[in-house]
This record gives structure tokens, sequence and C-alpha cells, in this order.
């Protein structure tokens, strides 16, 4: 057998390999090999998207690179990624590094990861059994990484100690001076309690009920993995903590600077399983926070053995079209702490350089107030530097005033805000992102750190301090007495409108990764649903309310009350003033459905709904006659407006034939 081929650039070393792969998810792997053979890397984030297929889309999707895109690495550097896989960060690396070797076992991984890579001309990739490959290696490595592969050790080593055993390996090929990066999933991470399923064995709870079922794989937490490094001989190491988690970074965390208080709220990621809600899991990271445990239920570490590195924070904005992704990162010199801004691609550098431009224009307009901008400065075309500023947010001190109950601090201080917000009002620059979290307070002196969104044209004040007011309440539904305080009307149609076209223009072509996760039709199923003893046994009719910030698993429910009288189904539900729309899911499987009857305080709103089209609009079917609707999916769902009603909440009941499709039979119907 040939010991070495090569797939456009890359070498494929199978030296050690032993002529058949040993693990396999099966003919996905043909599916992922034939699109790398044939996409573009350019096209692959599309691909994944619109696949709605989670392999495809895990080990295709460009977010995967965050957990190592920041990390420090320069074309001097000799880097060894083991269990490189299909190659999710296998570009990241050989776009920074000099050279990259690859450790992989399994031959049509590695082909999968060749053929993505085929233009680089810095990778080489080991195909076989670590054990054997490793003795060809090389002992003098700058960065060595494990992504998602140490809870394998036991796989690779099949020793009496095999983590221990397998880091002291590994530290032999590691350079004086260098790092070793290992990313793993937290055994008690809080999305576990929450219920979500175990990463590896895929059941509820089994990493903090010790493995009852067995299987190769093992998490940690942070103390035991601190007591392996100890075993090692082993005391420069620190832990970053990836969120929501190390596969699909948006946000890392430090011990240096750690997660705020309502800034955990996207928790809902369950691509691949369905999942529980247990609880609502931002409420519980807050009390967390406020304990200071944090570093013990952060879902993920990314943890970095050898000398500490000068980042503390690292956000990605990649959630977004190219043009407007930037990463932005606090870091420590000689001088202290400061901030960066980097364009994430070669387009997004026309972005970076409006935001440069912002703070001069935006300087001149409050020119004479007493609101300054931080201070910014170009470091290259693609990253800006910014000064740290300590202090509390506005958004922080009017909660401080809010939930202390004193009005006067808290009046006194919008006053202050709405002032600054109208100052020169007609001058053709505003900042439309100008909201109260992005407003530094010390020592009285108001200082905007973020101008990110800012336009050369006036834009109305009210419409600023309008959305500012949305922005604080979706932080927070408690906050909503700030709008009395204040005498605000609770009126945000406006902005709820003009905030989706903001959105959608943000993120281009490109859905959300939210939107991406429900699109893939995983279920997260309520405490409330299950302790009704529902059961998916029969068809579960789910409800979505949209407040103004979209529908969201957090902001759903199981109906339970449903009355049948054989296909046709009656169920009410109650809306807060607060719901904009309901989303309506009337089952888990292919279905047709006929709305025969649909009232509002039992006045008929049918019309409502369906003749204006607005169901038509906002539904996964196919209409069939006047009322029907075809659904081909195992997530049907239709959605509308709530139409405007007296007092503060309203019965809204359906009436409708309900009929499952064979699955055979919707196959063909697609």
């Amino acid at each position: 057998m040939e010991k070495t081929k090569t797939i456009g650039k890359i070498i494929l070393d199978e030296r050690f390999y032993e002529g058949c792969d040993r693990y396999s998810d099966g003919d996905i792997e043909n599916t992922l090999l034939d699109l790398a053979e044939k996409t573009p890397a350019d096209e692959l984030r599309k691909v994944s998207e619109e696949s709605l297929n989670w392999p495809v889309f895990y080990h295709f999707s460009p977010f995967r690179e965050n957990i190592a895109e920041w990390i420090p690495l320069s074309k001097s550097d000799k880097v060894l990624e083991v269990g490189a896989g299909c190659g999710a960060i296998t570009g990241c690396l050989s776009r920074k590094a000099g050279s990259v070797t690859c450790i992989d076992l399994s031959e049509k991984r590695s082909l999968i990861n060749a053929n993505r890579l085929k233009e680089a001309d810095n990778v080489t990739i080991m195909v076989g059994n670590f054990k054997d490959v490793e003795t060809a290696l090389e002992n003098d490595y700058d960065a060595i990484f494990l992504i998602g592969v140490f809870e394998y050790a036991n796989g690779y080593m099949n020793s009496r100690n095999p983590y221990k055993d397998f880091l002291d390996i590994l530290l032999k090929h590691l350079k004086k001076g260098g790092r070793m990066y290992i990313a793993i999933e937290n055994r008690m991470g809080l999305k576990y309690f929450a219920g979500c399923r175990e990463d590896h064995t895929g059941g509820f709870f089994d990493g903090l009920e010790g493995y009852p079922n067995g299987g190769v794989a093992r998490t940690f937490t942070k103390d035991a993995l601190e007591k392996i490094f100890r075993e090692c001989g082993l005391n420069e190491f620190s832990f970053y903590y990836p969120y929501p988690d190390y596969k699909f970074t948006h946000t890392l965390f430090s011990d240096e600077i750690l997660p705020k208080k309502g800034e955990l709220h996207d928790n809902i990621r369950n691509f691949d399983r369905d999942r529980m809600i247990l609880m609502d899991e931002g409420k519980v990271f807050d009390t967390i926070l406020e304990d200071g445990t944090f570093p013990l239920f952060s879902n993920s570490y990314m943890a970095v053995i050898g000398p500490k590195l000068p980042e503390k924070y690292i956000k990605y904005s990649t959630d977004r079209d190219e043009k407007y992704g930037i990463c932005t990162t606090i870091a420590e010199d000689e001088n202290g702490l400061f901030v960066t801004k980097r364009a994430m691609d070669e387009s997004a550098k026309e972005h970076i350089e409006n935001v440069y431009k912002a703070y001069q224009s935006l300087s001149e307009r409050f020119e004479g107030s007493s609101l300054k901008f931080n201070r910014v400065e170009k470091t290259n075309d693609s990253t800006l530097r910014f000064e740290y500023l300590k202090g509390e947010t506005l958004e922080e001190l009017l909660d401080d005033a809010l939930f202390a109950d004193d009005r006067y601090t808290f009046v006194f201080l919008v006053d202050e805000y709405k002032d600054y917000i109208r100052y020169n009002a007609q001058k053709p620059v505003s900042d439309y992102d100008l909201i109260f979290q992005n407003i530094i307070v010390q020592d009285g002196n108001w200082t905007v750190i973020d101008y990110e969104w800012t336009y050369p044209e006036s834009i109305d004040p009210e419409e600023i301090i309008k959305r500012a007011f949305w922005c604080y309440l979706q932080g927070n539904p408690a906050r909503k007495k700030a709008l009395e305080w204040c005498k605000v009307e609770e009126n945000f149609e406006q902005v709820i409108e003009k905030e989706k076209a903001f959105q959608k223009r943000v993120q281009g072509d490109h859905p959300a990764l939210s939107e991406i996760r429900h699109m893939m039709g995983k279920a997260a199923v309520s405490r409330d649903y299950l302790l009704r003893e529902c059961g998916l046994k029969t068809d579960p009719i789910q409800i979505y309310e949209d407040c103004g910030n979209g529908f969201s698993e957090e902001k759903s429910y199981r109906v339970v009350d449903v009355k049948r009288l054989g296909k046709e189904i009656t169920f009410s539900v109650s809306v807060s003033k607060e719901v904009k729309k309901l989303r309506v899911d009337p089952g888990d499987r292919p279905t047709f459905v006929v709305l025969k009857k649909a009232t509002l305080n039992d006045t008929d709103i049918l019309g409502a709904v369906m003749k204006k089209d607005a169901f038509s609009r906002d539904t996964n079917g196919k209409k069939i006659g006047e009322d029907g609707y075809m659904f081909t999916t195992p997530d049907p769902h239709f959605a509308f407006k709530v139409p405007a009603f007296e007092g503060e909440s309203a019965n809204l009941t359906f009436t409708m034939l309900v009929s499952e499709i064979p699955g055979e039979i919707a196959g063909r119907l697609k």
C-alpha cells in the first residue's frame, strides 16, 4: 500500500495506517467527503447552513474555528493537532501557523480534512493510532491542540491512568515555553442539569451520574483537570470559559474577566438532539455569578498549559454577514488592559474603517457636551485599539436604582441620557446603537464604549431613545416599571419592525444560529409539559410567543387541555398584552391541518388569521383549498400577528382538523 498521498497540496502520511478505519459515523462520512471534494472552501458556510443536517453543520460550520482563531500564532510556529477529524479547526491553524501536523485514526475523516484544505501547502496529516504515530513526531512543537480529544484518552492509551499518560507523552513533544490547548466539556456544566443530553453518550445526566452505562469518553470538572495536570508535574496553566460551549463559541471568558449578570442568555443550542428545559438557565447563571461559582458550572473549558496568554476576553460577532464580522478582545500589556476590534474577513475591513471614522464624527457632533467617546487608534487596516475603561455601565446604574425602588435617581439618569441623545441632533451623524449598556459612567463622566453602528445621517433622537428602552426591557422583563417612571408608552411596534430590518441587514443572507437550531427541528420540552405527564405519545401542540424579540424556546409551552373529537381538536391559550405574534405547532410529524375556527375572547378572528395572508407568509406548509395546509416536515407550524384587544390579556381558542401524513407519503409529497 502506498504510504504517502497528496490531496492537492496536502500530504497524507499513511505509514502507520492499518488499512481500515476503527472509528466511523457511517454513511454520513461519504456525504461529507463528497461535499469536501466538490465544494469550494468559501462556500462551506452556506452549505452547512442550508443543509439542516447536524453532521454537515457540525463539521463544516466556520463557527467551529472560534475556539482557536483568537490564539496568537505566527508563521514561525510549528503546530501539532491531535484528533483533527474532518478539519473543523485545521484550516484556521494552517492560516496562522508556519506548519501544521495533524493526527487522526480515520482515513475517511483525514480525506475530508485534506480535500477541504487542498490549497494549504503547510499541512501534513498522519493517519493511524496515536501511540504508533507519536513515535515519529518531533519534539519542538510550539503549540499542541486537543479540541474535543482529551476525553477520549482512554481509547488512545488503554492504561491504568490514561489521561496522565496521554499528557505525559504529548508534553515530550512540546517545545520549552510552548503551549498546549485542551478544549473539553465540563462534566458538571449547567446545561446538563438543565436537561441537555450528555454530548458523547446521548443520555440524560450520564456525566453527572458517573457514566453508569459505560462508554469510552469521560469529561471532567475544572478541579479534576487541575489534579491531572499536577500529577504530570505541571504548575503553569490557566483556564478560559467558552460560551455557550467550545463547539460553537461566541465568547470566551477568563478568571480575570468573568461574565456579568444578564450576559448568559444564549442557552438553547441543542442542534443535535432533543432536550428538556428544566430551568431558566439564564436566571440560574445569574445566581451562579452572584455566588462567584461560574467556573464550576461553565459548560466547557479551554485549558491552556504553559505561559499565561495576554488575552482575557474574546467575543466573536461572526453570526453576521462576512462584511460585518469582527472579533473583540480585551488583552493586557505592560500598560494594562486594552480593547481591540479586528476584522474577521477581508470584506470587513471597510466596517472597521467606518468605526474609526465614527469616533471623529461623533466627537465633533458632541463637542461642547460632557458625553465622550472611547478613544480609538488604528493598529493596521483590519484592527482598532481602544482604551479599556473601568466603571459601571449606565444599564447597571439604572438597575441599581430600579431594584432599590429609587425612582428619583433612575429618572435623573434617564433625563441626562435623553439630553445627550438630543444634543446637536440636526448634525448628519447618529449612533443608532447608543443604548444604556454601551455607556460607561465613572466619577460622573459618561463615555460611549461601542459606536459600531454609526451612520452619516440625522436619526430622530426619540427613535434612538425608544429603542434604548426596548433593548433594556429585552434583558429583563422585571424592568417594565421603568416605562411608567419615565412616562414611556409601551408601543414598540415601529421599533420592532426597524430592528428586524436592521438585524436582517447585519445578518445578510445568513440565518442566525438560533434560526438554524430551530430549523433542524430538535425538540426542547419544558418541565411543565413533563410534570403534567402529557408524554410524546399524543400530538404535542406547542405555542411560541413573540413579545417583540422573535420566537424562542424560552417563550414557548405545551398545550395540555386539548379536547378531541376524532380528528377535530379544540384548545385555548391565554395571551398577554406583551405578545405581538403567536406561533402554533400542531404536531411533531408530517400533518394535514384545516383551521376551522379561531376566536379572540369569543370574537371570530379566522379572517384576520387566514384571509389577510398572514398565515400564508408565516408557515412552512403548503396551502390546500380554502383553509387547509399540508405540512411534509416533522416541525409543522404557522404564525400570525395577535389582533388588538382590550385589557391586559385575552383568550385565544382554536378548532382544527389534524390528520397525520404517513412518512412514506410525506416523502413523496415534498
